[in-house]
């Protein structure tokens, strides 16, 4: 038994700490009588505790270098070796970047960074860096520490990240910029009120509306599904979204050649036509959307894959078309 007792994983982490403190205790609940723990067991428990406060440690003063690479490097011999030292000054941000990234993945490390002056450098400097790999790798930390973080998204919103995001996602040369951008400002506007202020006031939906037009499949995928988001977690967002002519929009993106992410777009245009003006705009002779549904429906029949994109189809056509008289019925029918 004693064997196999030294077999056994230590915890790795502080949870599994005290998830074995918890089972040591429970253990009393048995037959056996209640006994004080050994001090054997007492100075391992101990031991476990510092090595894994040790490696929290470690993970700020990791947080500190990557920090300082970030700040000093490329700012020494500049003028002197030109581009060599740009390239290496961006190779060893993106790598800083990339472990803050995986670091953060912890919310207490997105906090400290937070408070280590990581989101402003980010705002400031490095979303706006001359080397497009630096500017993805800052938009995808912004996101990291912005998730399910509503501090870090209220600090980062009055820097103006929001502002420089959409800019980004609007007008990046690169397209990996653009994704990450996008994926940045669905972190700071879904679930916070302020985030999705900020949005209307820099013209989100406008942004959201090139980017499904875009030649970029997964920006054009990510847009349609942030809409879709916030048309349905926002209904009261839909006239706004109607007052720029978004149907019309809709419509002629769906009549682009067929893509997965058309599945989006169907839902929002049945978010607004939950709207009296939406069911309005879908209806206008001049879209063709009843014809057009109809003929995607019969092309999304028996696949699969396509089921949720069918459902939207149908309930759009039952939404607008089905109840508009007992003639258009007849014939729907």
């Amino acid at each position: 038994m004693a064997e196999g007792g030294d077999r056994r994983r230590h915890p790795q982490n502080l949870q599994g700490v005290l998830r074995l403190a918890v089972e040591a205790g429970s253990a009393s609940e048995g037959p056996a009588p209640n006994e004080p723990m050994s001090e054997e067991r007492q100075i391992w428990l101990r031991q476990a505790l510092s090595e894994v406060c040790k490696g929290q440690m470690d993970e700020v003063e990791q947080m500190k270098e990557c920090m300082k690479v970030l700040r000093s490097v490329g700012n020494r011999e500049r003028e002197r070796d030109g581009e060599d030292v740009e390239e290496d000054d961006g190779e060893q941000k993106e790598s800083a970047m990339e472990l803050l990234s995986e670091l953060c993945e912890n919310l207490d490390n997105a906090r400290d960074l937070m408070k280590l002056g990581g989101m402003d450098l980010c705002v400031s400097s490095l979303l706006c860096h001359p080397q497009s790999g630096v500017r993805w790798h800052a938009a995808q930390l912004i996101a990291t520490c912005a998730q399910n973080m509503p501090e870090v998204q209220c600090h980062l919103l009055s820097l103006g990240a929001l502002k420089s995001l959409l800019q980004l996602t609007d007008h990046d040369p690169n397209p990996t910029v653009r994704v990450k951008a996008l994926y940045a400002v669905s972190c700071l506007v879904r679930e916070l009120e302020a985030g999705l202020q900020d949005f209307l006031s820099h013209d989100g939906f406008s942004v959201l509306m090139r980017g499904m037009q875009s030649d970029n499949e997964k920006l054009r995928t990510k847009s349609a599904f942030l809409l879709l988001n916030l048309l349905s977690a926002h209904p009261e967002q839909r006239e706004t979204v109607l007052s720029m002519g978004m149907v019309q929009q809709l419509v002629s993106v769906i009549r682009s050649p067929h893509s997965s992410f058309h599945e989006h777009v169907l839902g929002a245009l049945c978010c607004l036509a939950e709207d009296s003006k939406g069911v309005e705009d879908c209806r206008a002779p001049s879209l063709g959307l009843k014809d057009l549904l109809t003929q995607r429906a019969k092309e999304l029949q028996g696949k699969e894959e396509s089921q949720e994109e069918l459902e939207f189809c149908e309930r759009l056509r039952s939404i607008c078309f089905q109840k508009q008289s007992p003639d258009d019925n007849g014939m729907d029918r």
